[in-house]
């Protein structure tokens, strides 16, 4: 089955938090709504990809650019797609927006326990940053 790369529109964030919920770790932190996913395509309607196949989501990922830096989130393929070239074809395609822009570095937010992603980054060429850590504050 062909798979069409393509920025999620509107219509598409109830399908985008549902395939979450299957295919993406950590979304029982808060903050992943419909009113923080239509702020994202509202900021910049071209941020977030996605996989589609036969009209599913399969992949996503947030290729987000402040301006400055590049930022890559929720990056997601639907399990029973995996290993199949979707989340390169997502990570390429993420890499040439940024290129677009200029960009010369990209940093990916990546939970610490999910070693299955660590493998998946590694392999695309990324790498941990000792010498950094997040600092977060809810508000």
């Amino acid at each position: 089955m062909d798979i069409e790369l393509r920025s999620a529109a509107a219509e598409d964030v109830p399908a985008v938090l549902a395939f979450w919920k299957i295919a993406a770790e950590g979304t029982n932190r808060g903050g992943d709504d419909t009113a923080a996913v239509e702020a994202l395509l509202s900021r910049d309607p071209s941020a977030l990809l996605l996989a589609v196949a036969g009209g599913e989501i399969v992949g996503s990922l947030i290729a987000g650019f402040d301006g400055w830096r590049c930022h890559l989130y929720r990056f997601a393929v639907h399990p029973e797609r995996r290993r199949q070239g979707i989340g390169a074809r997502l990570l390429a395609a993420a890499e040439e927006r940024f290129r677009g822009f200029g960009a010369w570095r990209v940093d990916a937010m990546v939970l610490e326990d999910n070693t299955l992603a660590h493998q998946v980054w590694a392999a695309a060429g990324y790498a941990p940053q000792e010498e950094w850590r997040r600092w977060v504050k809810s508000l």
